[in-house]
């Protein structure tokens, strides 16, 4: 008989909330620049400061994808790779953008895909605020065995609660 891992415990995780957070440096020109030049779009929106300013714009934007990257570690926060001592760290986090972790004994961890809404692009200056809730955990028997699919949302807004971008992501632990 197949072992349940949605208990009591796992089913209360449903609805956990974080938020919001503030990204630790606002949208900087520099991490935008990199960000164009990682996802190879050369729209001048991204970096031509001339033609933003006379475009719809209004100025320099950052790509639409660009939010949930300005979560960086901050300056005092430990490497997650100071955890490769321990020998009961396998590498993979349970945790989920502060989140309470999802703790199953599966060793595995998939990436089941993201869904993205976009409403407007963040600007230059601008801070990025971030809140997150689990919006489903549930079990599912695969040829390989059950898998715990872990179903979360990230909303991206900046002062003021004006939304940037959303996504729903799908983590699969098996």
């Amino acid at each position: 008989m197949p072992v349940n891992y949605i208990t009591d415990e796992i089913k209360a995780l449903i609805g956990a909330h974080n938020g919001p957070v503030l990204a630790f440096h606002p949208v900087e020109a520099s991490e935008v620049r990199r960000f164009h030049h990682a996802i190879m779009d050369p729209s001048p929106r991204y970096w031509d400061e001339a033609w933003a300013k006379s475009s719809r714009y209004g100025g320099v934007v950052a790509p639409p994808a660009f939010p949930p990257f300005a979560f960086r570690r901050k300056p005092d926060e430990t490497d997650p790779l100071d955890r490769m001592a321990d020998p009961d760290f396998d590498g993979l986090p349970r945790n989920y953008r502060g989140l309470p972790p999802v703790n199953v004994p599966l060793p595995r961890l998939l990436n089941g895909g993201y869904e993205y809404d976009f409403f407007r692009y963040a600007r230059i200056g601008e801070r990025i605020y971030r809140s997150s809730t689990y919006l489903d955990i549930y079990q599912r028997d695969g040829q390989s065995g059950p898998m715990v699919f872990v179903i979360a949302a990230d909303a991206y807004a900046t002062d003021g609660d004006v939304p940037l971008v959303a996504v729903t992501t799908t983590t699969i632990l098996r």
